[in-house]
């Protein structure tokens, strides 16, 4: 199916008293009337994820040093991972938002293995500074979500149903 990227250049700093799951929500939706209002007769998909763990947001460690503390304060942990979508079509102002949890149980490896791993990945633009789809896989023990996809940042199977709402097939028939 034909698409465009576009990023829609919006701050994603938390809002003062803002849980991550609020936050998730709040920036898909911002994401998406943002390219929306660019793009008024698209179907405008957004999307953004925040890691939580002890009620707190762990965000982009931006550095190797800080994405070593969340990866040494995250082993043994549970963190649950909010992945929000947001689906809107600007001139319909019609707004279909939803959000897929997904639980992450990390693995306790040594120091040496956790500093390896991010040498060798280099995850620091990621929240938790953990790539699921890569090497970061050898740090999980379990993960749980109704959409698997949710937690590589984009929950295809929310998507899909989203897309349907606005007549668009997945796969695309002919005719």
């Amino acid at each position: 199916m034909p698409f465009s990227i576009e990023a829609p250049e919006v701050d994603e700093s938390p809002q003062v008293g803002e849980t991550p799951l609020q936050t998730a929500r709040r920036l898909a939706l911002l994401k998406a009337s943002t390219v929306g209002r660019r793009h008024p007769e698209a179907i405008v998909i957004g999307s953004d994820q925040v890691a939580e763990m002890d009620g707190a947001a762990i965000g982009k460690p931006g550095g190797h040093e800080a994405a070593l503390r969340q990866l040494i304060a995250m082993q043994g942990r549970t963190v649950v991972f909010h992945t929000a979508l947001t689906v809107l079509r600007h001139t319909g102002e019609r707004v279909c938002s939803e959000c897929v949890d997904t639980w992450v149980s990390f693995r306790r490896l040594p120091r040496d293995a956790l500093d390896a791993y991010l040498r060798l990945e280099q995850p620091y633009d990621c929240a938790g500074s953990a790539k699921i789809e890569s090497l970061g896989i050898c740090l999980v023990e379990s993960v749980q979500s109704d959409d698997p996809t949710a937690l590589i940042g984009l929950p295809l199977i929310s998507l899909t149903r989203m897309l349907a709402d606005y007549g668009v097939a997945v796969p695309a028939t002919s005719g």
